[in-house]
């Protein structure tokens, strides 16, 4: 009994870690959580997957084995005194029990014995009488044995049985079935690019527990069950059809209902049977339950459009590309990158049509706890990348920041750079911006590039300025209308000195001037380009005392140069120029300066921008079948039942002896034994002792005397 506790005092803490722990996740998840070295630690010990490791199930076996051997050796005894009474106990032994009494009544002995009988019975005793003559054991006289409570006994047995029916439960239910067919078909576990044939396990397979991917519209059988060498294919003895996924919101935004609507086509049915599967309502089907898991992208349709960041026109290829969520497009144009780049292949691999992040009206984004993912999934915390602009905690704005594009861009030698757009500008700080992410690794959160929004509420004007400054013919004109609109008419020589400044700040903010980098610092690490580029350049030749004049100076004529550049795009491109006294376009302008700035750190010169698309959803179900189940239910019943009958039922014996005396009356003693002593047992034998003696009970609640 000692080991049993031991192994189930293990078994309990492991169950808690299993609980803590999220089971069966990609390593990667676990590395991103502990960090590498209790990644590795952790898996070693079977933590991922603690209910299907060998050494959980060997310690769970133990305690199977372990119990019912306690079992097996006490049932037979706990039966046996079931049925006895022991009223062969000899009447001397009465007196060494706790509760005892004795008395002389004036009535013989058939007379008291009918008596005690009656009341005994009356009182739900199971009674025993045994007629003893004289002999030299003792003398002659009548022992009634008594017994109430006796399924306290019963209580033992179901608890210990209910230990062994939850072990085996839990055994039959897991893993171990699949395991075991696994071993003895030498099936291989399928990783992908492998032949399935030999992957596959028996419809007629008892117990398991798999994920089931269905698109809308599609219909299959085929379900897999994850190990940790790779993947077991379970098919159904029915399919599932996904007519449709449907989400409700709540009016902030926030899903309230996930459900799918499944038609099940079972061959041996002539008609196929529609079904509704929802969040903690799931559907049972010979035999099998149909959990709603979660969802994903069924292969939606989308429509990106590339926006050239460095140069207009001159590109080959469609001006929409048409791509798949989960597919790849060939390699893109080598024209299309920049000047001297390899190839790269465009992966989509996410399309979000609905994000609701907590963000502020005035202050930017909220904290990163206030994210909210429709899918269940955290969002990557906008709030994190948006400057300066964090909202107090507890001031919450629940807000549709529309839909959302997620892709690849991978190289010929696998590595590849994720990015995230959103189709539509976000309000930040009282300004429409469109977000363009992108990271390094998936361990990393999204850095979000803030484009402002011209007043078509498009990316365009940011678009144009931006090209406009890679041209070098366009930058010289620019800083000629700067200096012409700066210099005074009659100083010439002003106008040719801000000209050569506008036309050297412009330069240097383009990226055209190579510039050296300061001692032991990779070239990569600095942009070439943006504010950045000035700040090197006056550190360069600027002495320090002068530098904050110098500084403050070209800045005011990058500022106005910029916005020359900026109406000569929009002429080229055949709309009118705008002042600069409008308070709009001042917002744009100064947005538009950081934002082209921060843009020299972008890592390709095109970005796509998700102009339409079709939907497609997926639903992905938890298929069961768990006879196991019903075992734990009975196990748990039985241990109900168990610990209830040994914590309430008390396991009470009474003997009452009844001898003739000289006189004709009867000498009676009588003792009572329990299986605890509580201050219940000792009203009890009172009120026993005055039915049967005549006594007045013992005042348990009077105050015991001290002694002097």
């Amino acid at each position: 009994m000692r080991f049993a506790i031991a192994l189930l005092t293990v078994i309990c803490i492991a169950s808690a870690i299993g609980t803590v722990v999220k089971q069966g996740e990609p390593m990667v998840n676990y590395v991103d959580q502990f960090g590498p070295f209790w990644a590795e630690a952790f898996g070693a010990l079977g933590l991922y997957r603690i209910y299907s490791s060998v050494w959980f199930l060997v310690i769970l076996a133990f305690l199977v084995i372990s119990t019912s051997l306690c079992i097996a050796r006490n049932t037979p005894k706990i039966l046996a005194d079931w049925r006895t009474h022991k009223e062969g106990i000899r009447e001397r032994a009465l007196q060494a029990f706790h509760h005892k009494a004795s008395g002389q009544l004036g009535e013989p002995v058939t007379v008291i014995e009918g008596q005690v009988l009656q009341t005994l019975q009356a009182q739900g005793w199971s009674i025993k009488t045994q007629q003893r003559d004289a002999s030299a054991q003792g003398e002659a006289g009548v022992m009634i044995a008594a017994r109430l409570g006796k399924a306290n006994k019963v209580g033992y047995i179901a608890a210990h049985t209910a230990i062994v029916l939850v072990c085996l439960g839990g055994l039959f239910d897991g893993d171990l079935v699949v395991k075991v067919q696994a071993w003895a078909q030498d099936l291989q576990p399928f990783r992908g690019g492998t032949e399935l044939a030999n992957s596959r396990l028996s419809e007629r397979n008892p117990a398991y527990r798999a994920q089931l991917f269905v698109s809308e519209g599609q219909r299959t059988n085929a379900s897999v069950i994850h190990l940790e060498q790779g993947m077991l294919v379970q098919p159904l003895p029915f399919e599932i059809e996904l007519k449709k996924f449907v989400v409700e919101y709540y009016e902030t935004g926030m899903p309230k209902r996930f459900a799918s609507d499944i038609v099940i086509h079972d061959p041996r049915e002539k008609a196929a049977k529609p079904y509704t599967v929802e969040v903690n309502h799931p559907v049972v089907y010979d035999g099998v339950t149909i959990f709603q898991s979660s969802f994903e992208d069924g292969g939606s349709l989308v429509k990106l459009r590339p926006l050239y960041l460095d140069r207009s026109g001159g590109r080959s290829g469609p001006e929409v590309l048409d791509a798949t969520v989960g597919g790849s497009v060939a390699a893109l144009p080598v024209d299309w990158l920049a000047q001297g780049a390899t190839p790269l292949q465009l992966e989509v691999t996410s399309l979000r049509v609905i994000n609701v992040e907590n963000l502020a009206d005035a202050q930017s984004a909220a904290p990163a706890s206030s994210a909210t993912d429709v899918r269940g999934v955290n969002l990557a915390d906008l709030s994190k990348h948006l400057g300066s602009g964090a909202r107090p905690a507890g001031n919450k704005q629940l807000v549709n920041i529309g839909p959302s594009v997620t892709y690849k861009l991978r190289d010929a030698a696998g590595q590849a750079r994720e990015y995230q757009n959103f189709m539509v500008p976000v309000e930040l700080d009282g300004h429409r911006m469109f977000l363009l992410g992108v990271r390094d690794t998936p361990a990393e959160s999204f850095r979000y590039l803030r484009v402002p929004a011209d007043d078509a509420m498009s990316l365009q004007g940011w678009l144009r300025l931006r090209q406009a400054l890679n041209d070098k013919v366009l930058r010289d004109e620019a800083a000629r209308r700067f200096g012409a609109a700066s210099g005074p008419a009659d100083r010439p020589e002003v106008r040719e000195q801000l000209t050569v400044s506008a036309q050297r700040s412009l330069d240097l903010f383009a990226g055209a001037v190579a510039l050296e980098t300061a001692a032991g610092q990779p070239a990569s690490d600095v942009p070439n380009g943006g504010l950045m580029a000035l700040s090197r350049f006056i550190e360069q030749v600027v002495p320090p005392a002068q530098r904050e004049q110098t500084s403050g100076t070209l800045i005011r004529i990058l500022n106005g140069a910029l916005f020359e550049l900026y109406n000569l795009s929009r002429t080229k491109a055949g709309l009118p120029a705008q002042s600069i006294d409008d308070p709009a376009v001042q917002a744009f302008m100064s947005r538009a300066v950081l934002s082209l700035s921060d843009a020299m750190l972008y890592p390709v010169p095109v970005v796509f921008m998700l102009d339409s698309f079709e939907q497609r959803q997926a639903s992905v179900f938890q298929v069961t079948r768990t006879p196991g189940r019903n075992v734990v239910y009975l196990g748990c019943v039985l241990l109900i039942i168990g610990v209830f009958a040994m914590l309430y039922i008390r396991d009470r014996r009474l003997w009452v002896w009844l001898q003739q005396d000289a006189g004709g009356g009867t000498r009676v003693q009588m003792a009572l034994s329990s299986t605890r002593q509580t201050l219940d047992t000792d009203r009890e034998f009172d009120r026993l002792r005055q039915t049967v003696l005549g006594e007045a009970p013992n005042d348990l609640t009077a105050p015991t005397p001290k002694e002097s």
